[in-house]
């Protein structure tokens, strides 16, 4: 009778595709400093994904005060979980400390080469240095970043913080974290660069048009690249 059963039931159905992973590589500034967990920059962005199609979770992975150097040194952690797609933003930390714009180089280079040795796409987000380090100090930090972006070929977004940096209707009281808006702000700029890289990793919208399933924007499919 079981096999009569079984028979009559026909194939079981197959199992939903697992939701891509969107890993976001940062600092204070996508953990939501002093914000609650829904307004948080990992929050905002799935939430944006999701609202346009894109079956994509973004966990909490940032940690406040994270250096290139500590983000390289947890990288094989986050790549045991096989992430679709890695947004790299560090940085900023570096540039409060002063760090050796040598030494930020060399850790993103390692985190970004590692990232292709196994084969995750990567993009990377550029952060600019604090004014008060001196121009030498400033010109070699916010260099880097699309030196690196060309070298290796990953989608470049110039300045994580555009739009909200020295804004501080977009910022807490210290003037360095954005509040909840800053985030929207931050999430909306970066948006078509994170859209576009998912899709060139194979992650496409509902309906495998744009945003809100649509045609996709024009220039979509390219991202934005270093200058």
């Amino acid at each position: 009778m079981l096999a009569v059963w079984l028979l009559l039931a026909g194939p079981p159905a197959a199992a939903a595709p697992a939701p891509a992973t969107l890993v976001v590589l940062g600092d204070s500034l996508s953990a939501g400093y002093g914000l609650p967990r829904e307004a948080a920059f990992t929050s905002r962005l799935e939430a944006a994904l999701t609202a346009r199609g894109y079956d994509v979770r973004v966990p909490d992975t940032g940690v406040s005060g994270e250096t290139t150097a500590g983000g390289l040194s947890r990288l094989d952690w986050i790549l045991a979980d096989r992430p679709t797609l890695v947004l790299v933003a560090l940085g900023g930390n570096d540039g409060l400390r002063g760090i050796d714009p040598a030494a930020t180089r060399a850790n993103l280079d390692a985190i970004l080469t590692k990232l292709a040795e196994r084969g995750v796409p990567a993009v990377l987000a550029g952060m600019l240095a604090p004014r008060n380090l001196g121009r030498p100090y400033a010109e070699a930090f916010d260099a880097l970043f699309p030196e690196l972006a060309r070298r290796h070929a990953v989608p470049f977004y110039p300045f994580f913080l555009e739009g909200v940096a020295m804004r501080p209707e977009l910022n807490l009281e210290d003037g360095m974290h954005p509040n909840a808006e800053g985030v929207a702000v931050m999430v909306a700029g970066i948006l078509p660069t994170v859209t576009a890289a998912l899709e060139r990793a194979g992650v496409v919208p509902e309906g495998g048009g744009g945003p809100e399933g649509g045609p996709a924007p024009a220039g979509a499919a390219e991202g934005r690249t270093a200058p």
